[in-house]
């Protein structure tokens, strides 16, 4: 009995023992799937990765295109095999599509995609015959889902202000157009750099303001507002009315609509559509602030942007229950300490065009060999649903109005029907210095709907500015 008893111990000893060394085998496999399909290619496109100069001996760097095919980025090699990398459209895509050199690093999709763009998907025979021969192999080809019509008519769209246009399909999340200004020639970043950097404007002209730029989002947050009150007072936000007489003061607060408008009574509709400051900054006072954050939370306030690769800066919003009356009136209006990015501005109206679903915006859709041959494929990505369909709703028809008889009448009429909210978000200490915003979306049957998003710097109102800058570009959507 003894032996059997110790024999069946041995055996359930070495049973733990050998389920043991089979977990940690399957975690270590698990892993390794997980870092190949995952974090092998953030790996290798670290700048610290000596694997890269490894990739550039053997392979020429692949072209980036356009959805459209233009080609974007390309590396040109002259007759003693040097290489130059050449950027067909110069300034139009500096910031997203960015450069490629050796002495400064990289940034926007080349850093992002350097990866791709490093390694050769050729046939293996081809390959093989580039090794025998010592010449270098050719690197796959990285497609954008920028629209390179769009981007030019985005980047036009600025001018010579300073400030950012980015568009977006609300319904996949693909990032149509993002320009920045001001902006660089990354043909000549290289011999350019010296100056750029001593520049006291340096950061300004390397940063990409459509994803990096933080901004008051003025009244283009009284879409928040608006969807806050409307969750906080579901019986009541129908019947709502205020008699706006151009000024609010509450305790020692006082606040005025712009230029001292006076709107008369309006509810929350005409608030929206007029965009009276008076009633907004009344209904954040009978709104309780620690709801407000939750739903700002809820909106990506806060925390990071859901977007793969494309450096984004966080947005943020401070209100609480703490908070002081005038920060409350503030922040009701899209002033205060509250600061958003374009592209997280552009992320709700396509929330709010998309039925209140958020797609993830994404800027790669394919990379493929030099002969065509499909190496990866990205698809389209669901974040969540960040408001419900009758709240999306609601905003839908304000944003419309806002249209056809507010602010953002200059967009009405056209051969498409437009949806937006303006905004001039003051800034510093002299009264009266605003950028000028514009958010909004457009929809026609025969194409699919687009959101854009535009910031000019120092421009003052955004309806006789940041409007007929999005009606550029979605004039040239709807060409």
């Amino acid at each position: 009995m003894d032996k059997k008893k110790n024999s069946s111990v041995n055996n359930r000893e070495f049973a733990v023992i050998a389920y043991c060394f089979i977990g940690l085998f399957l975690c270590c496999m698990g892993y390794f799937v997980y870092f190949q399909a995952v974090k092998s290619e953030d790996f290798i496109n670290n700048s610290y990765n000596a694997r890269q100069e490894n990739f550039e001996k053997s392979v020429i760097r692949g072209k980036i295109f356009s959805a459209d095919g233009e080609t974007l980025a390309e590396t040109k090699v002259d007759g003693e095999g040097k290489e130059t990398r050449n950027y067909p459209y110069a300034n139009v895509f500096s910031h997203i599509v960015g450069y490629s050199t050796k002495d400064h690093g990289r940034s926007g999709i080349e850093a992002w995609a350097n990866f791709n763009l490093l390694r050769s998907n050729a046939f293996f025979l081809e390959k093989t015959m580039d090794k025998v021969k010592e010449e270098k192999s050719i690197g796959d080809n990285v497609y954008t889902t920028l629209d390179a019509t769009l981007q030019d008519a985005a980047y036009r769209a600025l001018g010579g202000y300073e400030g950012a246009v980015a568009v977006m399909e609300p319904a996949t999340g693909k990032i149509l157009a993002m320009a920045s200004k001001p902006d660089f020639d990354p043909n000549s970043i290289s011999e350019n750099w010296e100056r750029i950097v001593a520049d006291e404007n340096s950061e300004s002209a390397l940063l990409n303001r459509a994803s990096q730029g933080l901004y008051p989002p003025g009244s283009t947050f009284k879409v928040v507002t608006a969807l806050e009150y409307i969750r906080q007072k579901p019986k009541e936000y129908q019947n709502y009315a205020y008699s706006c007489s151009g000024t609010i003061q509450e305790n020692n607060s006082k606040l005025s609509c712009f230029s001292g408008e006076v709107h008369g009574t309006v509810d929350l509709k005409r608030s929206f559509v007029k965009s009276c400051n008076t009633s907004f900054a009344n209904m954040g006072l009978h709104l309780e602030a620690d709801q407000m954050k939750k739903t700002c939370e809820g909106l990506l306030f806060n925390t990071a942007l859901p977007v793969e690769k494309l450096e984004t800066s966080k947005s943020s919003f401070v209100l609480n229950k703490a908070s002081s009356t005038s920060e409350v009136m503030e922040t009701s209006i899209g002033q205060g300490k509250t600061l958003v990015t374009p592209l997280h501005m552009l992320m709700i109206t396509s929330a709010v065009a998309n039925n209140g679903v958020l797609m993830k915006p994404y800027v790669i859709s394919s990379t493929e060999n030099h002969d065509g041959g499909t190496v990866k494929t990205y698809e389209p990505k669901e974040y969540g649903t960040v408001m419900t369909e009758e709240e999306a709703g609601i905003l839908q028809e304000y944003m419309r109005e806002t249209v056809t008889s507010g602010t953002a009448s200059k967009l009405n009429g056209a051969s498409y029907e437009a949806y937006g909210k303006t905004g001039s978000a003051e800034f510093g200490t002299n009264k009266g210095d605003s950028h000028a915003w514009f958010i909004g979306y457009a929809h026609r049957e025969d194409k699919p709907d687009i959101a854009v998003a535009v910031i000019v710097e120092k421009a003052g109102i955004g309806s006789a500015v940041a409007v007929p800058a999005a009606k550029q570009v979605l004039d040239a959507y709807y060409r």
